[in-house]
């Protein structure tokens, strides 16, 4: 509590800061015209195209009111440029994440599964609960049918990652707010040839290279990236190997530019299995599936073509294709198994997303587009002896049995289709006034066609065809006064579509019939808050926020049934309110605003009230799971381009529930034992780049300095240790 009294003090000095300025300004302005002649000048029209300036102070901390095609003023974002910190090593997503307010990072010591949520809106296992993107295209496995996240881009690959808020589904459809969208870099622009090579090593076994060749040569542009990782991990069976290359070519006229990407990552990772609390407090590096495996391969291509029609028009269309295959050895129970299961998710997917922007009158702008999506995704599962080493093992017989091997345990063939259509329009008025509406039409169609079934289950075999339209509608207003200073409010709608799991568990006796029919969770966001750059080094921005969740799909109990035939339904409410915060002051940038040199702190702050107003499985007033009071994140940072950059991060998280009801699992006296409440945590981490020439820098750093003892993530019964202090060094050269 003592870190969050710490933030709160800095963001309410901020808030008196900017707006005693504010009102200095404008009774300043009012005096000077009142002794001043006026004159009227002739009518000019202005049109809110400014050239691309990304120096405006503001824009170092929040999108664009116009991002291209994407209308977000007054709407709630949130950027890191990755220019500004250190070099993140090892996909580190706290310190991606340090100047990210209120995104809940769920640590796990594997790379791949990303575990992120936000206000405390469902579990984080996997991302299931917030959108994730690179470039505007979904990275989930499959977006609407099994939305989760196994491989995101390296830092390195990046360039910014943007947050937004309460209006993030009328943007970009699926999933409750926000979303999360990471933008590639792009080809160095101002020669035919340059590259950047790292290489680092560390803790626990680290080794890393990237290597980037990219240039501009006429209307042409390339770029070509190739990364290698791998780590003995924490824990045996904790090793993961993973690489990858990103391709880009680009051709750019006056009026277009077109450009064709693609992206291949390979990764493989043991996993050394979940603990119990007393495990965890005996031996948190122990191992408890010594043979368990996880492959992730994931291939994109995609198209995207950014056209202006006139200075005012402009139409962004995106296609793309890929193949995502998630497969996984996973040991079976018991005293001495000699089975395992070995389970393989395959995913081919195709998407086009196409926006129009017209800018018209003054600082109007109008968005209409539509996107369309297709996945093919087969799930299946097998019995094979234990230490079979078979990635793809391919049994066509079925399981007799549950002591069965060799055999064909389970098998759906699934799909989605999905399409939107949507619209958007920033409307500007005298007095610096705007107001936004929004509408978007989603549909949703899964499909589960099961010829296989575990055997352990009694119920049918899964046969299911489910369609939903979901409209939904936003308003936002906002107002710019004082010097640099906006307020903005916003009400949107979001939703939650119907997952596969949801229409046809592949591994529980839900029922496959009609009466399992749950439709999507709805999302109702309220934001207001003011943000701005009233002085010179001075950032900040507040918000108080109340997001209502209903149609939550919980299990149940069929009436009548034998125990664990159950159906889908949506009978679950919660609302979520709170505060969140955020500031950031460059000392040196306050004195001298053309400065190279960047000495700032920064904090932000999200408080959170979460609870369920309805339920069936009576958590009526229950704290939903990972909703934790405060979130807090605060920390300095230096740089001098091209001299030296430096970072101290801190993150603390108030203890929380792991599952809704609010329970223990077992009791103390239980080997399974694990608390009700994940234990509150505080981090801390440093990174620093030192050029030793113009071309050569020097990279170093430890994250979790404290080597604290702590877990984050808890799912299906047992918790994961997260990673203890790691220690890296390496080197970089650029040309």
């Amino acid at each position: 509590m003592k870190a969050t009294a710490i933030v709160t003090g800095a963001i309410a000095i901020a808030i008196a800061q900017c707006l005693v300025g504010s009102a200095r300004a404008e009774d300043s302005a009012s005096s000077s015209d009142s002794a001043q002649d006026r004159t009227e000048l002739p009518k000019v029209e202005v049109h809110e195209r400014r050239p691309n300036d990304d120096s405006r102070p503001k824009l170092q901390h929040i999108m664009k009111e116009v991002d291209g095609p994407l209308i977000t003023v007054t709407k709630k974002t949130s950027i890191t440029k990755l220019d500004s910190i250190p070099t993140i090593v090892d996909n580190n997503l706290r310190a991606l994440f340090a100047q990210t307010p209120g995104l809940f990072v769920s640590e796990q010591q594997s790379p791949g599964q990303a575990n992120l949520s936000y206000r405390g809106i469902g579990n984080p296992q996997e991302s299931e609960f917030v959108a994730v993107m690179l470039d505007g295209i979904p990275l989930m496995s499959d977006w609407i049918g099994y939305p989760t996240i196994y491989l995101l881009p390296l830092p390195q690959q990046i360039s910014e990652v943007q947050l937004i808020r309460g209006g993030s589904s009328l943007l970009y459809g699926p999933e409750p707010p926000p979303v999360v969208n990471m933008i590639s870099r792009k080809p160095i622009a101002d020669r035919p040839l340059g590259g950047y090579a790292e290489a680092v090593v560390g803790g626990n076994g680290l080794l890393g290279t990237f290597g980037s060749v990219s240039g501009t040569s006429g209307n042409w542009d390339y770029l070509a990236n190739a990364q290698f990782r791998r780590s003995d991990g924490e824990r045996d069976n904790g090793d993961s190997t993973l690489g990858g290359v990103d391709l880009h070519i680009g051709y750019n006229s006056d009026m277009a530019r077109t450009a064709l990407d693609l992206h291949a990552n390979q990764l493989e990772t043991g996993d050394p299995g979940k603990l119990s609390y007393p495990q965890f407090i005996a031996d948190p590096d122990q191992t408890t599936t010594p043979y368990n495996k996880l492959w992730t391969d994931r291939y994109v291509l995609a198209l995207t073509d950014d056209r202006f029609f006139s200075e005012d028009t402009e139409l962004v269309t995106k296609l793309w294709g890929g193949y995502q295959d998630n497969a996984s050895r996973s040991q079976d129970r018991g005293p001495a198994p000699t089975t395992a299961t070995v389970q393989d998710d395959q995913f081919r997917f195709y998407g086009l997303d196409a926006r129009a922007l017209h800018r018209w009158g003054r600082g109007n702008a109008l968005t209409v587009g539509t996107t369309m999506y297709h996945s093919d995704a087969p799930f299946r599962q097998f019995i094979a002896d234990n230490l079979s080493p078979g990635r793809y093992d391919r049994f066509g017989v079925p399981c007799a049995n549950p002591s069965a091997s060799n055999c064909a345990r389970l098998r759906q063939s699934r799909s989605t289709d999905y399409a939107a259509v949507y619209a958007e329009n920033v409307f500007r008025f005298p007095g610096r006034w705007h107001f936004v509406p929004s509408v978007r039409l989603e549909r949703e169609r899964l499909k589960i066609d099961e010829t296989i079934r575990p055997s352990n289950l009694t119920r049918g075999l899964v046969d299911r065809e489910v369609t939903h339209n979901v409209p939904l509608f936003g308003l936002g207003f906002g107002n710019d006064f004082g010097h640099a200073n906006e307020t903005y409010f916003n009400v949107s709608q979001g939703w939650r579509p119907v997952r596969y799991f949801d229409i046809g568990s592949p591994f529980g006796n839900t029922s496959p019939d009609p009466i399992n029919d749950p439709d999507p969770t709805h999302v109702l966001s309220w934001e207001a808050g003011v943000h701005g750059t009233p002085a010179n080094g001075l950032f900040y921005d507040v918000s108080l926020f109340r997001v209502d969740v209903k149609d939550r799909i919980e299990s149940q109990q069929i009436p009548g049934a034998p125990p664990g035939n159950t159906i889908n339904a949506n009978t679950g409410d919660t609302r979520h309110r709170g505060f969140e915060g955020q500031i950031d002051y460059d000392f040196l940038a306050a004195v001298d605003p053309k400065t190279s040199r960047h000495l700032s702190v920064f904090a932000n702050l999200s408080l959170l009230d979460a609870e369920f107003t309805a339920s069936a499985k009576g958590y009526k007033g229950n704290t939903p799971a990972f909703s934790p009071d405060y979130l807090a994140r605060f920390g300095l940072a230096y740089r001098e381009d091209k001299h030296f950059k430096f970072a101290l991060s801190v993150v603390s998280v108030a203890s929380q529930y792991w599952q809704d009801s609010n329970l223990d699992n077992g009791t103390p006296a239980q080997s399974n034992y694990i608390p009700a409440k994940v234990p509150s945590y505080t981090v801390a981490d440093v990174s620093a780049d030192w050029w030793v020439t113009p071309d050569i820098r020097l990279l170093g750093g430890i994250y979790n300095i404290a080597d604290k003892t702590y877990y984050a993530r808890v799912f299906g019964g047992g918790l994961e240790p997260a990673v203890g202090r790691t220690i890296y060094g390496g080197a970089s050269w650029e040309f």
